[in-house]
Protein backbone atom coordinates (compact mmCIF):
# COMPACT_ATOMS: atom_id res chain seq x y z
CA UNK A 1 0.00 0.00 0.00
CA UNK A 2 1.89 3.51 -0.89
CA UNK A 3 -1.17 6.03 0.03
CA UNK A 4 -0.15 9.18 0.76
CA UNK A 5 -3.49 10.57 2.31
CA UNK A 6 -5.04 9.27 5.40
CA UNK A 7 -8.67 7.62 4.55
CA UNK A 8 -10.83 5.80 6.66
CA UNK A 9 -12.64 6.17 10.29
CA UNK A 10 -11.76 4.91 13.54
CA UNK A 11 -13.72 2.62 14.66
CA UNK A 12 -13.93 1.60 18.54
CA UNK A 13 -15.42 -2.01 19.67
CA UNK A 14 -15.19 -1.13 23.38
CA UNK A 15 -16.37 -4.51 25.44
CA UNK A 16 -18.91 -4.86 22.71
CA UNK A 17 -21.19 -7.92 23.45
CA UNK A 18 -23.73 -8.74 20.59
CA UNK A 19 -26.39 -11.57 20.42
CA UNK A 20 -27.43 -12.45 16.81
CA UNK A 21 -30.99 -14.16 17.21
CA UNK A 22 -30.02 -16.10 20.09
CA UNK A 23 -28.13 -18.55 17.58
CA UNK A 24 -24.69 -16.73 18.23
CA UNK A 25 -23.16 -14.05 20.29
CA UNK A 26 -19.88 -12.40 20.03
CA UNK A 27 -18.05 -11.85 23.62
CA UNK A 28 -16.57 -8.63 25.18
CA UNK A 29 -14.82 -7.58 21.86
CA UNK A 30 -12.42 -5.12 22.48
CA UNK A 31 -11.07 -3.73 18.65
CA UNK A 32 -9.83 -0.36 17.69
CA UNK A 33 -9.72 0.11 14.00
CA UNK A 34 -7.39 2.74 12.75
CA UNK A 35 -7.41 5.02 9.29
CA UNK A 36 -5.19 3.45 6.86
CA UNK A 37 -5.39 -0.24 8.29
CA UNK A 38 -7.22 -2.67 6.14
CA UNK A 39 -7.65 -5.63 8.16
CA UNK A 40 -7.71 -9.60 7.33
CA UNK A 41 -10.35 -11.29 9.85
CA UNK A 42 -9.59 -15.28 10.16
CA UNK A 43 -10.66 -18.16 12.54
CA UNK A 44 -12.20 -21.23 12.15
CA UNK A 45 -15.34 -22.39 11.12
CA UNK A 46 -18.39 -20.86 13.28
CA UNK A 47 -15.95 -19.21 15.19
CA UNK A 48 -17.47 -16.11 14.66
CA UNK A 49 -15.90 -14.13 11.64
CA UNK A 50 -18.81 -13.09 9.95
CA UNK A 51 -20.49 -11.94 12.96
CA UNK A 52 -17.88 -10.03 14.00
CA UNK A 53 -17.83 -7.88 10.49
CA UNK A 54 -22.05 -7.80 10.31
CA UNK A 55 -22.01 -5.59 13.53
CA UNK A 56 -20.35 -2.73 11.63
CA UNK A 57 -23.01 -3.36 9.14
CA UNK A 58 -25.16 -3.14 11.66
CA UNK A 59 -26.43 -6.58 12.44
CA UNK A 60 -26.90 -7.60 15.77
CA UNK A 61 -28.24 -6.67 18.84
CA UNK A 62 -26.08 -4.97 21.64
CA UNK A 63 -25.94 -6.93 24.79
CA UNK A 64 -23.02 -4.56 26.25
CA UNK A 65 -20.37 -2.38 25.61
CA UNK A 66 -20.30 0.15 23.01
CA UNK A 67 -19.78 0.90 18.68
CA UNK A 68 -18.29 4.09 17.58
CA UNK A 69 -16.87 5.53 14.72
CA UNK A 70 -19.05 3.38 12.31
CA UNK A 71 -19.32 5.64 8.54
CA UNK A 72 -22.19 6.07 7.35
CA UNK A 73 -21.23 4.40 4.27
CA UNK A 74 -20.80 0.60 4.85
CA UNK A 75 -20.61 -1.88 1.43
CA UNK A 76 -21.00 -5.77 2.75
CA UNK A 77 -20.37 -8.62 0.58
CA UNK A 78 -21.53 -11.57 2.38
CA UNK A 79 -22.84 -15.14 1.74
CA UNK A 80 -25.87 -14.07 4.77
CA UNK A 81 -26.77 -10.79 2.61
CA UNK A 82 -26.65 -12.51 -0.50
CA UNK A 83 -29.09 -14.65 1.40
CA UNK A 84 -31.06 -12.30 2.63
CA UNK A 85 -31.46 -10.57 -0.54
CA UNK A 86 -32.82 -13.80 -2.50
CA UNK A 87 -35.10 -14.01 0.06
CA UNK A 88 -36.84 -10.50 -0.14
CA UNK A 89 -36.98 -11.35 -3.69
CA UNK A 90 -38.80 -14.37 -3.20
CA UNK A 91 -40.89 -12.81 -1.55
CA UNK A 92 -42.25 -10.86 -4.27
CA UNK A 93 -44.46 -13.77 -5.09
CA UNK A 94 -46.25 -13.87 -1.65
CA UNK A 95 -47.62 -10.26 -2.02
CA UNK A 96 -48.70 -10.57 -6.14
CA UNK A 97 -51.96 -10.54 -6.63
CA UNK A 98 -54.85 -11.80 -9.18
CA UNK A 99 -52.40 -14.93 -9.60
CA UNK A 100 -49.67 -12.66 -11.65
CA UNK A 101 -46.58 -13.62 -10.86
CA UNK A 102 -43.64 -11.38 -10.53
CA UNK A 103 -40.57 -12.27 -12.63
CA UNK A 104 -38.30 -10.69 -9.93
CA UNK A 105 -36.12 -7.86 -10.06
CA UNK A 106 -33.74 -7.85 -13.11
CA UNK A 107 -29.99 -7.47 -12.73
CA UNK A 108 -29.54 -4.09 -14.36
CA UNK A 109 -31.83 -2.41 -11.80
CA UNK A 110 -30.29 -4.71 -8.92
CA UNK A 111 -27.02 -2.96 -9.77
CA UNK A 112 -27.97 0.41 -11.25
CA UNK A 113 -30.29 1.80 -8.97
CA UNK A 114 -28.99 4.43 -6.55
CA UNK A 115 -25.19 3.25 -8.15
CA UNK A 116 -22.60 5.83 -7.23
CA UNK A 117 -20.42 5.58 -9.51
CA UNK A 118 -22.73 4.10 -12.70
CA UNK A 119 -19.01 3.99 -14.93
CA UNK A 120 -17.59 1.97 -12.62
CA UNK A 121 -20.51 -0.17 -12.21
CA UNK A 122 -20.84 -0.63 -16.23
CA UNK A 123 -17.12 -1.91 -16.28
CA UNK A 124 -17.41 -4.24 -13.65
CA UNK A 125 -19.96 -5.83 -15.17
CA UNK A 126 -18.52 -6.06 -18.43
CA UNK A 127 -15.47 -7.73 -16.66
CA UNK A 128 -17.18 -10.18 -14.75
CA UNK A 129 -18.80 -11.34 -17.68
CA UNK A 130 -22.70 -10.14 -16.24
CA UNK A 131 -23.58 -8.21 -19.88
CA UNK A 132 -26.24 -10.66 -21.39
CA UNK A 133 -27.44 -11.39 -17.48
CA UNK A 134 -28.60 -7.84 -17.20
CA UNK A 135 -32.22 -8.41 -17.98
CA UNK A 136 -32.43 -11.83 -16.05
CA UNK A 137 -34.32 -11.98 -12.99
CA UNK A 138 -31.97 -11.60 -10.42
CA UNK A 139 -33.31 -14.65 -8.20
CA UNK A 140 -32.74 -17.00 -11.16
CA UNK A 141 -28.92 -16.24 -11.24
CA UNK A 142 -26.30 -18.82 -10.33
CA UNK A 143 -24.65 -18.86 -6.69
CA UNK A 144 -21.66 -17.42 -8.52
CA UNK A 145 -23.62 -15.13 -10.71
CA UNK A 146 -25.40 -13.36 -8.07
CA UNK A 147 -22.31 -12.80 -6.27
CA UNK A 148 -20.53 -10.99 -8.81
CA UNK A 149 -23.57 -9.09 -8.69
CA UNK A 150 -23.13 -8.88 -4.76
CA UNK A 151 -19.90 -7.87 -5.52
CA UNK A 152 -20.29 -5.07 -8.35
CA UNK A 153 -23.03 -3.50 -6.05
CA UNK A 154 -20.84 -2.81 -2.93
CA UNK A 155 -17.85 -1.56 -4.72
CA UNK A 156 -19.91 0.82 -7.28
CA UNK A 157 -21.49 2.39 -4.00
CA UNK A 158 -18.19 4.29 -3.22
CA UNK A 159 -18.33 3.09 0.46
CA UNK A 160 -16.16 4.17 3.41
CA UNK A 161 -15.63 0.98 4.58
CA UNK A 162 -15.59 -1.98 2.51
CA UNK A 163 -16.56 -5.12 4.19
CA UNK A 164 -15.68 -8.60 1.93
CA UNK A 165 -16.56 -11.79 3.65
CA UNK A 166 -15.30 -14.55 1.48
CA UNK A 167 -14.68 -12.56 -1.55
CA UNK A 168 -13.08 -14.73 -3.60
CA UNK A 169 -15.40 -18.28 -3.12
CA UNK A 170 -17.03 -19.12 -6.10
CA UNK A 171 -14.54 -17.18 -8.59
CA UNK A 172 -12.60 -18.86 -11.41
CA UNK A 173 -9.17 -18.48 -11.41
CA UNK A 174 -9.25 -15.34 -14.15
CA UNK A 175 -12.09 -13.16 -11.94
CA UNK A 176 -10.31 -14.08 -8.48
CA UNK A 177 -6.78 -12.20 -10.12
CA UNK A 178 -9.39 -9.30 -11.31
CA UNK A 179 -10.85 -9.18 -8.05
CA UNK A 180 -7.51 -8.90 -6.28
CA UNK A 181 -5.88 -6.32 -8.77
CA UNK A 182 -9.37 -3.84 -8.22
CA UNK A 183 -9.15 -4.21 -4.56
CA UNK A 184 -5.33 -3.20 -4.83
CA UNK A 185 -5.72 -0.28 -6.45
CA UNK A 186 -9.01 0.12 -4.21
CA UNK A 187 -6.99 0.06 -1.42
CA UNK A 188 -5.43 3.34 -1.57
CA UNK A 189 -8.87 5.25 -1.18
CA UNK A 190 -10.98 2.64 1.21
CA UNK A 191 -10.82 0.98 4.31
CA UNK A 192 -11.43 -2.69 4.20
CA UNK A 193 -12.11 -5.60 5.75
CA UNK A 194 -11.88 -9.05 4.62
CA UNK A 195 -13.10 -11.99 6.19
CA UNK A 196 -11.02 -15.22 4.73
CA UNK A 197 -10.19 -18.90 5.75
CA UNK A 198 -7.58 -19.04 3.36
CA UNK A 199 -3.99 -17.78 4.24
CA UNK A 200 -2.72 -17.88 0.88
CA UNK A 201 -5.74 -15.58 -0.48
CA UNK A 202 -4.78 -12.44 1.78
CA UNK A 203 -4.38 -9.30 -0.64
CA UNK A 204 -0.98 -7.66 -0.26
CA UNK A 205 -2.53 -4.24 1.04
CA UNK A 206 -3.66 -6.15 4.42
CA UNK A 207 -1.43 -4.44 7.20
CA UNK A 208 -3.29 -6.41 10.14
CA UNK A 209 -4.82 -9.80 11.12
CA UNK A 210 -7.49 -10.37 13.39
CA UNK A 211 -7.94 -14.26 14.80
CA UNK A 212 -11.53 -14.67 15.98
CA UNK A 213 -12.37 -18.02 18.09
CA UNK A 214 -15.52 -18.90 20.37
CA UNK A 215 -16.79 -15.36 19.65
CA UNK A 216 -13.86 -13.69 21.23
CA UNK A 217 -11.48 -11.95 19.44
CA UNK A 218 -8.05 -13.87 20.74
CA UNK A 219 -5.22 -12.55 18.81
CA UNK A 220 -4.52 -9.41 16.92
CA UNK A 221 -0.98 -8.59 15.09
CA UNK A 222 0.66 -6.51 12.24
CA UNK A 223 1.55 -8.52 9.07
CA UNK A 224 4.51 -6.73 9.39
CA UNK A 225 5.55 -8.82 12.67
CA UNK A 226 6.77 -11.52 10.79
CA UNK A 227 7.28 -14.03 13.84
CA UNK A 228 3.89 -13.19 14.85
CA UNK A 229 2.67 -13.55 11.62
CA UNK A 230 4.14 -16.95 10.53
CA UNK A 231 2.35 -18.58 14.28
CA UNK A 232 -0.81 -17.10 13.49
CA UNK A 233 -0.68 -18.79 10.20
CA UNK A 234 0.81 -22.15 11.94
CA UNK A 235 -2.29 -22.02 14.15
CA UNK A 236 -4.57 -21.56 11.56
CA UNK A 237 -3.06 -24.46 9.73
CA UNK A 238 -3.40 -26.66 12.93
CA UNK A 239 -6.94 -25.59 13.26
CA UNK A 240 -8.09 -26.24 10.00
CA UNK A 241 -6.24 -29.02 8.20
CA UNK A 242 -7.79 -31.79 7.39
CA UNK A 243 -4.42 -34.29 7.39
CA UNK A 244 -4.84 -37.28 10.10
CA UNK A 245 -2.44 -37.92 12.85
CA UNK A 246 0.16 -39.62 10.81
CA UNK A 247 -0.15 -43.46 10.77
CA UNK A 248 2.44 -45.69 13.08
CA UNK A 249 5.31 -47.76 11.80
CA UNK A 250 4.32 -51.24 11.45
CA UNK A 251 8.49 -52.39 12.02
CA UNK A 252 8.80 -50.07 15.25
CA UNK A 253 5.05 -51.12 16.35
CA UNK A 254 4.79 -51.60 20.24
CA UNK A 255 3.62 -55.10 21.58
CA UNK A 256 -0.30 -55.15 21.73
CA UNK A 257 -2.42 -54.23 24.69
CA UNK A 258 -4.87 -56.25 26.24
CA UNK A 259 -7.78 -53.84 25.02
CA UNK A 260 -10.19 -54.98 27.76
CA UNK A 261 -7.37 -53.95 30.78
CA UNK A 262 -6.72 -50.45 31.87
CA UNK A 263 -3.94 -48.48 31.03
CA UNK A 264 -3.01 -47.72 34.32
CA UNK A 265 -5.09 -48.47 37.65
CA UNK A 266 -4.13 -46.87 41.03
CA UNK A 267 -5.65 -48.35 44.16
CA UNK A 268 -5.26 -46.23 47.57
CA UNK A 269 -1.92 -44.80 46.66
CA UNK A 270 0.19 -42.43 48.69
CA UNK A 271 3.32 -40.47 48.82
CA UNK A 272 4.74 -39.81 51.74
CA UNK A 273 8.10 -38.26 52.63
CA UNK A 274 8.21 -39.00 56.68
CA UNK A 275 5.21 -37.48 58.45
CA UNK A 276 4.33 -35.33 55.25
CA UNK A 277 1.60 -36.88 53.55
CA UNK A 278 1.65 -35.46 49.66
CA UNK A 279 -2.09 -37.16 49.23
CA UNK A 280 -3.31 -40.41 50.09
CA UNK A 281 -5.63 -42.85 48.93
CA UNK A 282 -5.91 -42.43 45.51
CA UNK A 283 -7.70 -44.33 43.40
CA UNK A 284 -7.68 -43.77 39.84
CA UNK A 285 -7.89 -45.50 36.37
CA UNK A 286 -7.08 -44.71 32.93
CA UNK A 287 -8.86 -46.78 30.50
CA UNK A 288 -7.47 -46.90 26.33
CA UNK A 289 -9.05 -44.26 24.51
CA UNK A 290 -9.72 -42.30 27.53
CA UNK A 291 -8.67 -38.44 27.74
CA UNK A 292 -7.93 -36.97 30.90
CA UNK A 293 -6.73 -33.47 32.78
CA UNK A 294 -5.00 -33.39 35.94
CA UNK A 295 -4.79 -30.36 37.55
CA UNK A 296 -3.35 -28.55 40.90
CA UNK A 297 -1.75 -26.13 42.77
CA UNK A 298 2.09 -26.52 43.03
CA UNK A 299 2.51 -29.26 45.77
CA UNK A 300 -0.25 -31.01 45.33
CA UNK A 301 1.90 -33.68 44.09
CA UNK A 302 0.88 -33.84 40.08
CA UNK A 303 4.55 -34.53 39.24
CA UNK A 304 4.86 -37.42 41.85
CA UNK A 305 1.37 -38.60 40.69
CA UNK A 306 2.88 -38.88 36.82
CA UNK A 307 6.67 -40.73 38.38
CA UNK A 308 4.30 -43.23 39.89
CA UNK A 309 3.19 -43.91 36.70
CA UNK A 310 6.39 -43.80 34.58
CA UNK A 311 8.46 -46.25 37.44
CA UNK A 312 10.71 -43.39 38.46
CA UNK A 313 9.56 -42.47 42.13
CA UNK A 314 11.23 -44.93 44.38
CA UNK A 315 7.19 -45.02 46.16
CA UNK A 316 6.04 -46.79 43.05
CA UNK A 317 7.01 -50.17 44.52
CA UNK A 318 5.21 -49.72 47.69
CA UNK A 319 1.91 -49.07 46.19
CA UNK A 320 -0.83 -50.64 44.34
CA UNK A 321 0.35 -49.95 40.98
CA UNK A 322 -1.01 -51.84 37.73
CA UNK A 323 0.20 -49.94 34.35
CA UNK A 324 -0.04 -51.34 30.70
CA UNK A 325 -0.39 -55.19 31.87
CA UNK A 326 1.88 -55.36 34.44
CA UNK A 327 1.63 -55.21 38.66
CA UNK A 328 4.63 -53.16 39.82
CA UNK A 329 6.88 -55.05 41.47
CA UNK A 330 6.37 -58.24 39.53
CA UNK A 331 9.79 -58.53 37.78
CA UNK A 332 9.03 -55.79 35.30
CA UNK A 333 11.96 -53.08 34.13
CA UNK A 334 11.33 -49.56 33.70
CA UNK A 335 12.09 -49.91 30.04
CA UNK A 336 9.03 -52.65 29.59
CA UNK A 337 6.88 -49.84 31.33
CA UNK A 338 8.32 -46.54 29.06
CA UNK A 339 8.12 -48.00 25.60
CA UNK A 340 4.59 -47.50 26.23
CA UNK A 341 4.23 -43.69 27.01
CA UNK A 342 5.13 -40.74 25.56
CA UNK A 343 5.94 -38.25 27.58
CA UNK A 344 6.84 -34.25 27.36
CA UNK A 345 7.40 -31.85 29.97
CA UNK A 346 10.08 -28.51 30.23
CA UNK A 347 12.57 -30.27 32.05
CA UNK A 348 12.61 -33.07 28.87
CA UNK A 349 12.83 -29.75 26.54
CA UNK A 350 15.85 -27.98 28.73
CA UNK A 351 17.22 -31.42 28.28
CA UNK A 352 16.69 -31.84 24.00
CA UNK A 353 20.04 -29.73 23.35
CA UNK A 354 21.66 -31.35 20.56
CA UNK A 355 21.96 -30.06 17.01
CA UNK A 356 20.21 -32.02 14.93
CA UNK A 357 17.08 -31.09 12.33
CA UNK A 358 13.44 -31.14 13.04
CA UNK A 359 12.75 -34.46 11.04
CA UNK A 360 15.59 -36.05 13.19
CA UNK A 361 13.77 -34.51 16.49
CA UNK A 362 10.63 -36.60 15.34
CA UNK A 363 12.49 -39.50 14.31
CA UNK A 364 14.17 -39.53 17.84
CA UNK A 365 11.07 -41.10 19.13
CA UNK A 366 11.12 -44.18 17.95
CA UNK A 367 14.30 -44.95 20.02
CA UNK A 368 13.38 -42.76 23.00
CA UNK A 369 16.62 -40.58 22.23
CA UNK A 370 17.57 -37.54 23.14
CA UNK A 371 19.15 -36.97 19.24
CA UNK A 372 19.23 -39.30 16.50
CA UNK A 373 22.28 -41.76 16.65
CA UNK A 374 20.52 -44.92 14.63
CA UNK A 375 19.81 -44.93 10.92
CA UNK A 376 16.50 -44.34 10.32
CA UNK A 377 13.99 -46.01 7.69
CA UNK A 378 12.76 -44.35 4.80
CA UNK A 379 9.13 -45.22 6.34
CA UNK A 380 10.47 -43.53 9.48
CA UNK A 381 11.28 -40.34 7.59
CA UNK A 382 8.00 -40.50 5.37
CA UNK A 383 5.89 -40.36 9.37
CA UNK A 384 7.94 -37.92 10.50
CA UNK A 385 7.70 -35.84 7.40
CA UNK A 386 4.12 -36.31 7.24
CA UNK A 387 4.20 -34.87 11.09
CA UNK A 388 6.13 -31.98 9.94
CA UNK A 389 2.88 -31.20 7.62
CA UNK A 390 0.47 -31.41 10.16
CA UNK A 391 2.59 -28.96 11.92
CA UNK A 392 2.78 -26.66 9.18
CA UNK A 393 6.66 -26.96 8.99
CA UNK A 394 7.73 -28.83 5.66
CA UNK A 395 9.35 -26.32 4.82
CA UNK A 396 11.64 -26.40 7.66
CA UNK A 397 12.27 -29.85 7.66
CA UNK A 398 16.23 -29.48 7.61
CA UNK A 399 16.62 -26.43 9.89
CA UNK A 400 18.42 -27.17 13.26
CA UNK A 401 15.87 -27.70 16.20
CA UNK A 402 17.92 -25.41 18.76
CA UNK A 403 16.90 -22.37 16.25
CA UNK A 404 13.41 -22.84 16.82
CA UNK A 405 10.89 -20.77 18.58
CA UNK A 406 10.27 -21.85 22.19
CA UNK A 407 6.76 -22.67 21.02
CA UNK A 408 7.75 -24.81 17.76
CA UNK A 409 10.34 -26.91 19.81
CA UNK A 410 7.51 -27.49 22.13
CA UNK A 411 5.31 -28.75 18.84
CA UNK A 412 7.79 -30.40 17.71
CA UNK A 413 8.71 -32.79 21.29
CA UNK A 414 5.11 -33.40 21.38
CA UNK A 415 5.23 -34.87 17.47
CA UNK A 416 8.16 -37.03 18.71
CA UNK A 417 6.46 -37.93 21.56
CA UNK A 418 3.35 -39.36 19.49
CA UNK A 419 5.56 -41.12 16.44
CA UNK A 420 5.37 -44.48 17.64
CA UNK A 421 1.38 -43.59 18.66
CA UNK A 422 2.27 -44.86 22.82
CA UNK A 423 -0.99 -45.70 24.66
CA UNK A 424 -0.68 -43.06 26.99
CA UNK A 425 0.82 -39.71 25.94
CA UNK A 426 1.87 -37.39 29.07
CA UNK A 427 1.94 -33.25 28.23
CA UNK A 428 3.06 -32.13 31.87
CA UNK A 429 2.69 -28.62 31.86
CA UNK A 430 2.87 -28.46 28.03
CA UNK A 431 1.92 -24.47 27.87
CA UNK A 432 4.07 -23.53 30.37
CA UNK A 433 6.89 -20.60 29.66
CA UNK A 434 4.48 -19.91 26.37
CA UNK A 435 2.63 -16.78 24.90
CA UNK A 436 -0.84 -16.92 24.44
CA UNK A 437 0.43 -17.67 20.50
CA UNK A 438 2.18 -20.28 20.97
CA UNK A 439 0.04 -21.71 24.04
CA UNK A 440 -2.61 -21.74 21.35
CA UNK A 441 -0.68 -23.82 18.78
CA UNK A 442 -0.30 -26.36 21.46
CA UNK A 443 -3.22 -26.55 22.91
CA UNK A 444 -4.66 -27.37 19.21
CA UNK A 445 -2.28 -29.67 18.46
CA UNK A 446 -3.55 -31.73 21.69
CA UNK A 447 -6.95 -31.77 20.31
CA UNK A 448 -6.00 -32.80 17.40
CA UNK A 449 -4.55 -35.55 18.81
CA UNK A 450 -7.52 -36.25 21.15
CA UNK A 451 -10.05 -36.09 17.66
CA UNK A 452 -7.58 -38.57 15.75
CA UNK A 453 -5.73 -41.38 17.48
CA UNK A 454 -6.28 -44.42 19.97
CA UNK A 455 -3.78 -42.79 22.02
CA UNK A 456 -5.22 -41.69 25.83
CA UNK A 457 -3.88 -38.18 26.55
CA UNK A 458 -2.62 -37.25 29.97
CA UNK A 459 -3.13 -33.29 29.55
CA UNK A 460 -0.90 -31.93 33.10
CA UNK A 461 -1.83 -27.85 34.35
CA UNK A 462 -2.38 -25.72 37.05
CA UNK A 463 -6.18 -25.05 35.96
CA UNK A 464 -9.11 -26.74 36.11
CA UNK A 465 -10.60 -24.99 34.25
CA UNK A 466 -8.19 -24.63 31.37
CA UNK A 467 -10.09 -27.13 29.34
CA UNK A 468 -9.27 -28.90 25.83
CA UNK A 469 -11.96 -29.64 23.61
CA UNK A 470 -11.63 -33.74 23.58
CA UNK A 471 -10.74 -34.41 26.95
CA UNK A 472 -13.84 -35.09 29.17
CA UNK A 473 -12.29 -36.45 32.62
CA UNK A 474 -10.55 -34.49 35.20
CA UNK A 475 -8.79 -35.56 38.03
CA UNK A 476 -7.98 -32.41 40.67
CA UNK A 477 -5.49 -33.20 43.51
CA UNK A 478 -6.08 -30.24 46.27
CA UNK A 479 -2.79 -29.46 48.18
Amino acid sequence: MNNTTSFGSKIHLNNLTVNFDERFQLDNIDWVITPNQHWMITGTNGAGKSALVAVLAGYGDIISGNLNGTPKRVGLVSFEAQAELIAQELKKDDADIMDVISEGTPVHEMIYNDCADKSLAESLVEKFGLTELLDRAFRKLSTGESRKVMLIRALSSKPDLLILDEPFDGLDAEMHSLLQAHLEALSNTTQMLVVLNRFDERPSFITDIAYVEDGSLSHQIQVSDKAAYEALYQLLHLKTTELEIPPVDKESALPALDPEQPLVRLTDTSIKYDETVIFSDLNWTIKPNEHWQLSGPNGSGKTGLLALITGDHPQCYVNDIFVFGFKRGSGESIWQIKQFIGYVSTALQWEYRVSTNLRNVIISGFYDSIGLYSNSSDRQKQIANEWLALLGMSDRADQPFNKLSYGDQRLLLIARAMVKHPPLLILDEPCLGLDDMNRQLVLALIEKICAGSETSVLYVNHHPEDKIKGIENYLSLDK
